[in-house]
Formats: C-alpha cells, structure tokens, sequence
C-alpha cells in the first residue's frame, strides 16, 4: 500500500512541476530552465538525503547517475514541448512511454504482482492514452514534430523510472543525489558548449524554483516507492502525472477537455484503485 501512495503522490507533485517548468521555458530557453531549476532543488536535495542518508553501493550511486542523465534530456525535451501551450496534450503523451518502458523491464526483474495489480498498471496507460487525444478546433495545435518530441520525451523518463528502480532501499536518496549532481553537471557543459544564456528573467525564474522544488520531492517519493514496490505498478501509477498538469492547464490557462479526456481521468483514479489490490 504504502508504494502505491508514494507512487501517487509523486505524479501529484510531477505533474505540478512539469506544469511550472513549462511556464517558465515559455518565457526563456528550455536548456537554461532545466540546468537553472534543477541547481535550485539542490538545497531540497540536501534535505531529503538528510533525513534518508542510507548506505548507497556503487551500484546504487551508478544507478542514480544514469537516471539523473536520462532526466535530464527527458526534462529539457518535455519543456520545450510544453513551451508550445499545448499542455493537456504534450504532458499525456510523454507518459504514455514513460509508463512503457519500466512496465516492460519491471515484468522481466521483479516477480509476478498479481493480475489485479498488472490491471490496474495497463488501465493507467489506457487512461494515459484518453488524456492524451488531440483537442478539438480552435484550441493548441499539435504538430508531428511536437508529438515525436513528447514520445522521446516520455522514453526518457521511462528509462529515469527504470534505472532509479534497480537501486536498493539501503541506498536512502543518495542515488537521487548522484543523478542531480551528474544532471547539473551535463546540462552545464551543454550550456557553455552552445554559449546558451545561463540566466532567466524573473518570472521565469519563479516558475523554475518551484519546477526544481517540486521535481526534487517527486524524485524522492518515486525513488521510495521504487524500492519498496514492484517496479511495473510503482511506475506506472507514478506515470500518471500529467492528471495534475492537465488540470493546472484547464484551471490556469483555461484549457479545455473533451469528455473522453476527462473519462480518462476517472480511469487514472480507477487504475488507483485496482494497483493497491
């Protein structure tokens, strides 16, 4: 049960900050929202490794350095993406793969986790899907390079699901911070490579400190849930983020659903549900 929680609560918190980094890379380059964001997590990182320190492996901190590099690219492809304004869109869209891949990698290391819960795991990609359908006339264009973005996207964030899950509950939040420090580090090289600006203007910079805040709390609910639970079911109810994105989006930007979209949010809650049998 207690995996299924943090693996909601995650996606919760996911969502929001896919949601504020978006806002933030529509008003400065999603490269320099992504490095910038994620250095001003660090001092939230600090605190999760505090009250978790753990005893990490060099497995566990390889693990944590390769997913923090898989999330960085995902990041920086989904803000652009989500720069477009097509949020209710862009978000689902990513989560589908994103839910894919450590499903399928999960059923091959971790023993059977019953059909209930393998049920719940495929209905939350199903409602993941109905999210995702195309808007109606007169709302967000999505064009093919848009969608190609966001599916690349989400096989990042799969493989950030899956790596992130191969390491131990002795670790603590240590192999989240190797994954942070390999990430800022990555994106920095990147930055003074393409002679990127590494500066936001103020309202971005709101929206990338919470983007940062919220991401770092996200990773440390998926990485316990991760650890405790079966990869298959921790990830894809994790993968459910985009609900709270898309609902920012309809609340804040006035955005709307059709009713298949929001079918498809029952669905998320229902794969809830059925995960935690």
């Amino acid at each position: 049960m207690l995996p299924i929680v943090l693996a909601g609560l995650s996606a919760l918190i996911w969502g929001t900050a896919d949601y504020s980094g978006g806002r933030a890379s529509q008003r400065a380059h999603p490269l320099a929202v992504t490095v910038i964001s994620q250095a001003l997590g660090l001092p939230t990182l600090a605190l999760c490794v505090i009250l978790l320190p753990g005893t990490p492996t060099a497995a566990d901190l390889a693990w944590g350095a390769s997913s923090g590099l898989a999330g960085f690219f995902g990041v920086v492809l989904l803000y652009r993406a989500l720069a477009s304004g097509a949020m209710a869109v862009v978000a689902p869209l990513a989560a589908v793969t994103a839910a894919i891949v450590p499903i399928g990698v999960g059923l091959f290391t971790d023993s059977n986790p019953g059909m209930l819960a393998l049920g719940g795991a495929g209905l939350a990609v199903v409602a993941i899907g109905l999210v995702s359908l195309t808007p109606q006339a007169g709302r967000p264009a999505v064009s093919p390079r848009l969608i190609v973005m966001s599916l690349v996207a989400g096989v990042f964030f799969g493989l950030l699901f899956a790596l992130l899950g191969q390491s131990t509950e002795e670790s603590g939040m240590w192999p989240l911070a190797a994954g942070r420090l390999t990430s800022i580090a990555v994106g920095a090289a990147i930055l003074l490579g393409t002679r990127t600006a590494a500066r936001l203007p103020r309202p971005a910079l709101g929206w990338a400190t919470v983007a940062g805040t919220l991401e770092i709390v996200a990773n440390a609910c998926y990485l316990a849930a991760a650890v405790r639970g079966h990869l298959s079911i921790v990830a894809a109810i994790a993968a459910l983020y985009p609900a709270s994105t898309v609902l920012l989006a309809l609340a804040v930007d006035r955005e709307r659903l059709r009713p298949v979209q929001i079918a498809g949010l029952g669905l998320a809650a229902t794969a809830l549900v059925l995960a935690t049998t």
